[in-house]
């Protein structure tokens, strides 16, 4: 009874430290900017706001939140030796990686960097330094890296398991430039989610000690416990021109469960025997690039789906609570007749519609080839096109190029990441812009 006490004791003291920490709060700042700027890309597209960055942020808060008290019930018996100064240093390379790309706001980049610059200077057990230096050495020396290193596999299986649960939804429909410069719509796939930890560390107290032993932390647990806060940012972004947003998301998710555990295997390794501490590092840190790369790789070898086939337009979005919806119009189906009448293009489409103002008849092919009938009345105010976003066609007016998004970038709305511009030349216009944003896997 007594233990139970002290390990609620623990808990709250840990909660009241979470929230005196800023880094919390500064994540959730970070989630908001990133949902508007989509929320903002979408009204320069398509005039429309297809998500509520309200609502996006307190549903990844949630699930953020969920996955932190998972994520802690299971680091309980892994256990974790760490210090402030230790956090300190995390946090501090944490955000120089930031300020590069906001894809490296992920602790498998700060936490395997660290792993190698602690095994370089276990290369000269001598060198200590001076000043501030001498504190930063000290620090570097006494993390566990490969406790760490498990907990990057646990947050990347959190991670997986999020992404398949909330990572469509997330889905935001853009227009990109294909191989030979034609454009073609897709989707951009991107969320963060901030997760609270509450890690059990070993520390010297006067209450009871643990009826189990973690697995690091060794002798050091006969002392006593306590509980540390530790705020995390975990996420992902993806981009699809060839897959519908759920089907990247289960693959996504796939390999996030995949590569942690891998992450898991070698830093349990490297526990038993210190040594290959350098190859759970690296690893930590090639494989997740490799991950980043491989989907770009197998992008871009896929043909584009939301192009418009022979006779039809194709739908690339639907908009929530519109008639399309209603009717049950999909993304990635086609839409080749209304009242009768062929529709290749978007023009003849709002023509077709205009031939019976307050109804309409369709036929839609699905992803299949097979065609539904559909119907419905027509209302005033209503959009028209029904609310379904079609694929860009020669007309369109802008696309977004995908490239690396900065700190900075994020922190400017009307620039960088999502920074639509028109071309000022005869012809189609053009826009280009940074859309490539993510924190835990960009995969």
């Amino acid at each position: 009874m007594d233990l139970l006490l002290e390990g609620l004791w623990n808990v709250a003291e840990a909660v009241g430290q979470l929230f005196l920490q800023p880094f919390y709060y500064i994540s959730i700042i970070l989630i908001m900017l990133l949902y508007r700027r989509q929320v903002l890309l979408e009204r320069k597209l398509f005039h429309v706001r297809l998500h509520g960055w309200l609502a996006q942020t307190w549903r990844t808060v949630l699930g953020g939140l969920l996955a932190g008290v998972g994520i802690s019930l299971v680091s309980a018996f892994i256990g974790m030796t760490l210090t402030v100064e230790g956090i300190l240093c995390i946090w501090i390379v944490t955000v120089l990686l930031l300020l590069i790309r906001v894809r490296y706001l992920c602790l498998a980049y700060s936490v395997g960097l660290l792993g190698v610059i602690q095994f370089g200077l276990n290369l000269f057990p001598a060198f200590t330094g001076s000043g501030w230096l001498a504190e930063c050495v000290s620090a570097v020396r006494e993390l566990n890296i490969p406790a760490l290193l498990c907990l990057v596999g646990l947050l990347h299986l959190a991670e997986g398991l999020l992404v398949r649960w909330q990572g469509a939804s997330f889905a935001g429909p853009l227009f990109f430039e294909g191989k030979r410069g034609k454009l073609v719509g897709g989707y951009q796939m991107q969320s963060l989610w901030p997760v609270p930890l509450l890690l059990l560390i070993p520390a010297d107290t006067t209450g009871g000690v643990l009826p189990w032993t973690p697995l690091f932390g060794g002798d050091a647990w006969q002392g006593g416990f306590g509980l540390m806060a530790l705020p995390i940012v975990i996420g992902f972004s993806e981009m699809t021109t060839g897959m519908l947003p759920k089907a990247k998301a289960k693959i996504t998710s796939g390999r996030l469960l995949g590569y942690g555990i891998v992450v898991i295997a070698l830093a349990l390794l490297a526990g038993w025997w210190s040594p290959l501490m350098l190859l759970a590092a690296l690893a930590a840190v090639l494989l997740h690039e490799g991950l980043v790369w491989f989907s770009r790789f197998e992008e871009q070898q896929r043909s584009p789906l939301f192009v418009h086939p022979q006779g039809g337009v194709k739908v690339l979005a639907v908009l929530p609570g519109s008639p399309a919806e209603e009717l049950g119009i999909l993304p990635g189906e086609s839409i080749v007749r209304v009242n009768g009448v062929p529709v290749p293009t978007k023009e003849e489409l709002h023509a077709a519609l205009r031939i019976q103002s307050a109804f309409c008849k369709l036929e839609v092919r699905n992803l299949a080839g097979e065609s539904k009938f559909l119907q419905r009345a027509i209302y005033a105010g209503e959009h028209h096109q029904l609310g379904a976003i079609l694929a860009p066609d020669e007309s369109a007016p802008a696309a977004v190029k995908l490239q690396p998004l900065s700190l900075l970038q994020l922190l400017k709305p009307r620039r960088g990441a999502h920074d639509v511009r028109r071309g000022a030349d005869a012809g189609t216009p053009a826009a280009s812009g940074e859309a490539g944003v993510s924190s835990d896997a960009a995969h």
